[in-house]
């Protein structure tokens, strides 16, 4: 199933549909607050099929699983994010805010129950220690609540994601120090698909992480292959370790706007990395892929025949450009000098930070030998 999105009354109705190709959803910060309005509803109203909330640029007119009494002053509602046309794991899942009124006159406490993670690293938009839903969903909450809250009472609301631990090792929760779950996320009410503003802030939360826990020295690579094969080779703690998927350029700068980085050592596999030697800062491979033309100009420049240029070139996989240069004993010069590239092309773009750039390939092997030895980190195996 995937989501709708239809106009009703100057609002935005949610509705899930067999094959739609809607490209956007709804947040997790927008479900608690629907699901949080529902079970106050239920307590001073009636309960509603649907509810209409607040976001920050829009009105959101959400569907309702269920509702219920817990006892005279508390009530629950359960909310299931719908779908949307993205590989976002939490599509689908259930959100639970359980209500109860008090009579401490319009306060209103947010906090966390099974599901919800908490912050256990300085660097966030939450202080340590505290339930992990930021500041726009608490507030997307507390203001929608309002709206119905009776006069003469306040309210504590537990939002509780039943699936949350099961989800989170899908999430980069733990690598932000968030644990025992995932959070409550949103700027603007809707989400929308991996590649817009919103994964890229995602991604650039881990730099404020990094350097909240000191670290000025930082190793960025392209995503999981990298984490792995650097947590092999090098001695170094994992909030040093910046995973910028394939927005290499948007990473950068936002590192470089920081002032406060000292190196930046990029590290990963052939594949991912070489494209940076082209003054490709966006490695995604149907925005740009130039990876055997880039092995093929680079052997060529280190004395390479013309078989070998012709085999390179009809390469389908970087992984088989470099068995062919394993073949003429000329991997380690044509890796080398890619890697001078990158270090070059950095540098210029981003001056004040020290680049340095280590490529590998899937098993771990160093393809750029000098340049690990120069790299900020403590070596495991050269």
């Amino acid at each position: 199933m995937n989501l709708k999105l239809t106009s009703i009354n100057g609002g935005l109705k949610i509705e899930v549909h067999e094959n739609s190709s809607q490209k956007s959803g709804i947040t997790t910060g927008s479900v608690a607050t629907a699901a949080s309005v529902a079970a106050l509803l239920k307590l001073v109203d009636k309960a509603p099929d649907i509810v209409k909330i607040t976001a920050p640029t829009t009105t959101l007119t959400v569907e309702i699983e269920d509702t219920s009494f817990i006892d005279n002053n508390t009530a629950r509602a359960i909310v299931k994010k719908p779908n949307y046309n993205d590989p976002d794991v939490t599509r689908g899942m259930e959100i639970i805010s359980e209500v109860t009124l008090t009579n401490n006159s319009g306060v209103i406490e947010i906090t966390g129950g099974d599901g919800v993670g908490r912050v256990t690293k300085p660097g966030l938009q939450i202080p340590v220690g505290e339930y992990a839903i930021n500041p726009v969903p608490r507030k997307m909450i507390k203001e929608n609540i309002m709206k119905y809250l009776p006069e003469d009472n306040g309210a504590i609301i537990k939002i509780i994601i039943p699936e949350g631990k099961k989800i989170a090792p899908k999430t980069m929760n733990s690598r932000l120090g968030i644990i025992d779950g995932i959070s409550i996320l949103g700027t603007t009410g809707i989400a929308r698909p991996m590649s817009s503003k919103a994964y890229t802030d995602s991604l650039r939360v881990q730099i404020d992480v990094a350097l909240a826990n000191g670290y000025k020295d930082l190793l960025f690579v392209p995503g999981n292959i990298g984490t792995r094969i650097a947590k092999e080779k090098l001695v170094l703690d994992e909030d040093e370790i910046i995973e910028m998927s394939n927005f290499v350029g948007y990473m950068l700068e936002e590192a470089h706007k920081t002032g406060k980085i000292r190196s930046i050592t990029l590290f990963g596999h052939a594949g991912k990395l070489i494209k940076i030697a082209a003054g490709i800062f966006n490695t995604k491979q149907s925005v740009a892929d130039a990876r055997r033309e880039i092995m093929t100009a680079y052997a060529g420049l280190v004395g390479a025949n013309k078989k070998t240029l012709h085999d390179i070139y009809n390469c389908i996989t970087t992984e088989d450009v470099i068995k062919i240069l394993d073949e003429n004993n000329i991997t380690t010069e044509v890796f080398e000098l890619i890697a001078n590239k990158i270090v070059e092309l950095c540098s210029l773009k981003y001056e004040g930070i020290k680049f340095h750039a280590v490529i590998v390939k899937m098993n771990g092997e160093i393809l750029t030998p000098s340049h690990i030895q120069n790299i900020p980190f403590n070596k495991v195996i050269p």
